[in-house]
């Protein structure tokens, strides 16, 4: 009696067209059928593995641009501040106390509300010159004097007028919690307070006569 093929005892007719079957349920993969890579293993039998992920081959987001100059220390920052600050603010509250002086009669009075129009005029245009020369050249004039500029973290570029107005308003950030933020720079890695990090900028020190 015959069992048919000697070399197909279970009967099982061969693939058609040369492509292979999947194994029936139940039947162990052992029998010729390919198997699946195990999930979370390396590939087997030939299949393809997924190519290397490009991003190990560049810095992280956020890492300062390749030739940065070396960031400011925060002694620098706020000698920049306070001289800023002096620039000002101090020509326009020296204009009011004098004005305050000679206001002892109607003359005097009409001269102390002229000279404070003039010192609060003075500290406004003062203002808007140093936020635009912050974000053409990265240096206002405290700045300029003590050897720092700012600049975008990424590429170094300088910030432009508008994300100078934009990083002014978010040092709101840095008094909200006790004045903490202005403190940030003194153990933070690169030297940030919190308007820097919502901004994306850096202080870094430059020659003074440049």
């Amino acid at each position: 009696m015959s069992f048919g093929d000697p070399n197909n005892p279970y009967g099982q007719q061969p693939p058609q067209g040369g492509y292979p079957q999947q194994a029936p349920q139940g039947v162990p993969p052992q029998y010729g059928y390919p198997q699946q890579p195990p999930q979370g293993g390396a590939p087997q039998y030939g299949y393809p593995q997924q190519p290397p992920s490009p991003y190990g081959a560049y810095p992280p987001p956020g890492t300062p641009a390749p030739g940065m100059p070396p960031l400011a220390h925060w002694g620098l920052r706020v000698g920049a501040t306070v001289l800023d600050a002096l620039i000002i603010a101090g020509p326009m509250y020296a204009l009011i106390g004098v004005g305050a002086a000679v206001a002892t009669d109607e003359t005097g009075e009409t001269i102390a509300g002229i000279l404070s129009l003039i010192g609060m005029l003075y500290a406004l245009g003062m203002g808007i010159f140093q936020l635009y020369k912050e974000g053409t050249t990265g240096q206002t004039i405290g700045k300029k004097i003590v050897g720092t500029s700012v600049h975008r973290e990424i590429d170094g570029a300088t910030l432009g007028f508008g994300m100078a107005f934009v990083r002014r308003l978010a040092h709101f950030l840095d008094g909200i919690a006790c004045y903490i933020g202005y403190l940030w720079p003194l153990w933070d890695a690169k030297k940030q307070t919190f308007a820097d990090k919502v901004c994306s900028t850096v202080v870094v020190k430059v020659n003074k006569n440049g």
